[in-house]
């Protein structure tokens, strides 16, 4: 018995509302495997709490007194870093804010109902168990301002970059995969292919990350459109709670179709329905990337895809702050290529050098 309690994930929960401590006390204690070893209404209690406990995981809320939440993230990642689940509230400026907290260093969040609080917590006690799980497993990676320099760009090639005709990159991500998807498009040409992505992530947050990928990346971003043309130099973030497919259609030759069907492997947007998507119509002229997440999502679609022509690259392990998506798609036999996360554009842009080259002698 001492050693199953020895065992168990130790949390820290703070959030200035008592309520709220307390019923996430409860969800956590309801759990064989984790424990509430102390809670904190702010952040100045929460640093001597975390000291005395040394916590697998800490809940953090953003708005407490004494100390902005973010702030106190801030200094925890740069002084004493310990995998963060974000509270966060369903609203723009609530999203805004979390983004803000996982390029910070969080490795993800969960919803705080405004409304009716003690059943809609209820509601969400399985996912919070199951983050909390994921959050303490997760490698954590060197936040914002304390990360090593990117290693200088490979020397460019000669002339215009020309592209593989009528190709289109489809990006899967969920845990960790916010930043995952930034470092990516950020590596990729500002004229590249269009590069449809569906991120696990609400309503409201898609809108707001897109945005944010809008002001630091080469090419354009926005959220997906129902039936809108797919173009060069785009990326289309899914919105949330909705599935994204491409189809053939309109001047550009292929167009965004946008539904709201069952959850597939638990989520909507789910990675499976863009990947399917891409094998069937896109075929060879598909390529697949599949970040950082955790469950499977995506594992059989890419094996579709790469059955269909298309070339797939996988994240690998070591860079990846959950290697469950990727590593379930490699295990199916869906992942052509494997590289880290600081390598993937590079090699993705080469892929379609090549094979622009070998369609032009």
């Amino acid at each position: 018995m001492a050693a199953a309690i020895q065992n168990r994930i130790r949390v820290v929960v703070v959030d200035d509302s008592a309520l709220i401590r307390n019923l996430l006390t409860a969800i956590i204690n309801e759990a064989p495997d984790m424990e509430v070893v102390a809670t904190a209404s702010d952040p100045i209690i929460a640093r001597e709490r975390i000291r005395e406990t040394n916590p697998d995981v800490v809940t953090l809320d953003v708005e407490m007194p004494r100390m902005d939440g973010l702030e106190f993230l801030r200094r925890l990642m740069r002084l004493k870093p310990t995998p963060v689940l974000m509270i966060s509230s369903l609203t723009e400026s609530g999203s805004e804010t979390t983004l803000i907290a996982l390029e910070l260093g969080a490795v993800d969040f969960v919803h705080k109902p405004s409304e009716d609080v003690s059943r809609r917590m209820q509601e969400y006690a399985e996912e919070i168990r199951e983050k909390l799980r994921v959050v303490a497993g997760a490698r954590l990676r060197q936040p914002m301002r304390f990360k090593q320099p990117p290693p200088p760009p490979a020397p460019a090639r000669s002339g215009p970059l020309l592209f593989r005709q009528n190709a289109v990159i489809f990006v899967g991500a969920s845990t960790g995969g916010t930043e995952a998807i930034k470092d990516f498009l950020m590596g990729m040409p500002a004229n590249c292919p269009p590069i449809l992505i569906v991120q696990h992530m609400p309503e409201h947050f898609t809108f707001t990350f897109a945005a944010r990928l809008n002001n630091l990346c080469p090419m354009q971003v926005k959220e997906a459109q129902d039936g809108e043309q797919v173009r060069s130099g785009m990326a289309y973030i899914a919105p949330g709670n909705w599935h994204m497919r491409v189809c053939p259609g309109g001047p550009t030759g292929y167009q965004i179709a946008l539904d709201q069907g069952d959850q597939v492997n638990r989520h909507r947007p789910a990675v499976d329905p863009l990947f399917d998507s891409a094998a069937q119509h896109l075929r060879k002229s598909a390529i697949g990337v599949i970040l950082t997440g955790m469950g499977r999502d995506g594992a059989d679609g890419m094996l579709r895809m790469r059955n269909a022509g298309a070339v797939t690259f996988g994240q690998d392990e070591a860079s990846c702050v959950v290697y469950g998506m990727p590593r379930e798609a490699f295990k199916a036999g869906g992942v052509t290529h494997v590289y880290p996360l600081g390598q993937l554009a590079s090699r993705v842009v080469e892929c379609l050098q090549n094979h622009a080259e070998r369609a032009s002698t």
